[in-house]
């Protein structure tokens, strides 16, 4: 059975019929959206960080029963020579194979007049580049003797603005003080919160003659239980083996619960978000109780009214939903945040709009349906005497 549908123009007038009430709502509905295109994006970037951290072709060695906790890792220097000399497979070019002897650990850097912040140092040889092949210096060079090279986001993982870490200045750590001289990127991956320096200089600072891992690129083609077997044989040295895209699957494993939360709070947003709107439509709606009555009265049945409430919500949660989206993408999109891991950047892509304007669009439609449903309800008579 057909029923007359409201002018499509009605909603729209009503809107700006309240100028105030409307922009009170807008404003609402689109603070709202921001902060779930926030978390969402924070879900987001840390998972591209942790995505694209890994090689598919890079393999690590590191110390039996250490699990995810490199920085924990002790195996000896040897090391670096025994893999390439045991374990066929391993990618080569001209002599040089690509294998990266690293020393990692997470300690306290001191940048200018701040407080102490712990930061994560990897101790490198220039084969690292071979091994990192996301790795691309962007300024300055390959750190000479009393110098570190920074990734792009270790101002972020320290607290510190990128002025105090530029080409020239200092930071502070093991004891010794070292000249920043180049700063590199990562494509986004995990290294670019870490501070690179000679694998020699870092030995000598730490009193220490041992290595964290052994990161190694296979070749194409190349069996990695060939690396994984060497490591089983070789009892003495205590050493056990994972591809590297494994390992960062495994810490995105164990931020799931950080991911759950974030998910969790964007429920949470999203559900205040219904409820402030429940709140504002009811005021407005009821408001409108004479006019609603008077509609019913010209022969416009119920369900057409609630179709144009509903118009009504949706034309104004879409307008915040793209005005919100528009402030996401423009002021908050790579941000940086600081993390436990090192420090990512926030990631508004299409995935986060659009779960940010599914949210709008559910904003607008949930919030308009029962403040009008009870309007509704109210016989015609009384409706008109409503004051």
């Amino acid at each position: 059975m057909f029923f007359r549908m409201l002018p499509w123009e009605y909603p729209i007038r009503n809107l700006f019929r309240r100028p105030l009430r409307t922009s009170l709502t807008f404003l609402g509905l689109t603070t709202v959206i921001v902060l779930v295109l926030v978390v969402v994006g924070f879900i987001r970037g840390l998972e591209r960080s942790l995505a694209v951290s890994g090689d598919a072709s890079t393999a690590i060695v590191f110390s039996l029963g250490m699990g995810e906790n490199l920085e924990y890792s002790s195996i000896p220097m040897r090391t670096s020579d025994l893999v390439p000399a045991s374990v066929p497979g391993i990618q080569e070019r001209f002599n040089q194979k690509y294998v990266s002897p690293e020393l990692y650990l997470g300690t306290e850097v001191v940048v200018g007049d701040h407080e102490p912040a712990m930061g994560l140092v990897r101790g490198v040889t220039r084969s690292a580049l071979l091994v990192r092949r996301q790795v691309e210096i962007e300024t300055g060079d390959w750190p000479k003797a009393g110098e570190v090279m920074i990734g792009k986001m270790v101002a972020t993982k320290l607290g510190a603005v990128s002025d105090e870490l530029g080409i020239g200045k200092t930071v502070s750590f093991e004891g010794r003080t070292w000249r920043v001289g180049g700063v590199f990127s990562a494509g986004g991956a995990a290294f670019e919160s870490e501070i690179w320096c000679r694998l020699d200089e870092l030995q000598q600072a730490m009193k220490r003659q041992d290595l964290s891992i052994v990161a190694v690129t296979l070749a194409p083609g190349a069996d990695f239980s060939d690396l994984d077997l060497f490591c089983k044989e070789r009892l003495d040295l205590e050493l056990q083996s994972m591809r590297e895209t494994d390992y960062y699957a495994t810490l995105q494993r164990d931020y799931g619960p950080i991911r759950w939360l974030a998910w969790l709070v964007v429920l949470l947003i999203s559900g205040a978000g219904i409820f402030a709107g429940l709140n504002t439509m009811y005021g407005s709606v009821v408001g409108r109780i004479p006019e609603l009555s008077m509609l019913q009265t010209l022969g416009f049945v119920r369900r057409a009214i609630l179709i144009g409430l509903i118009q009504e919500g949706v034309l104004l949660s879409a307008a915040a939903s793209l005005l919100a989206a528009f402030i996401a993408l423009v002021f908050l999109n790579d941000a940086a945040v600081r993390f436990t891991m090192g420090a990512f950047s926030l990631r508004i892509d299409s995935t986060a709009v659009l779960i940010g304007c599914g949210v709008g669009f559910l904003l607008g439609f949930v919030g308009a349906i029962p403040p009008a449903i009870r309007a509704l309800r109210m016989p015609i008579v009384e409706g008109l005497k409503a004051v």
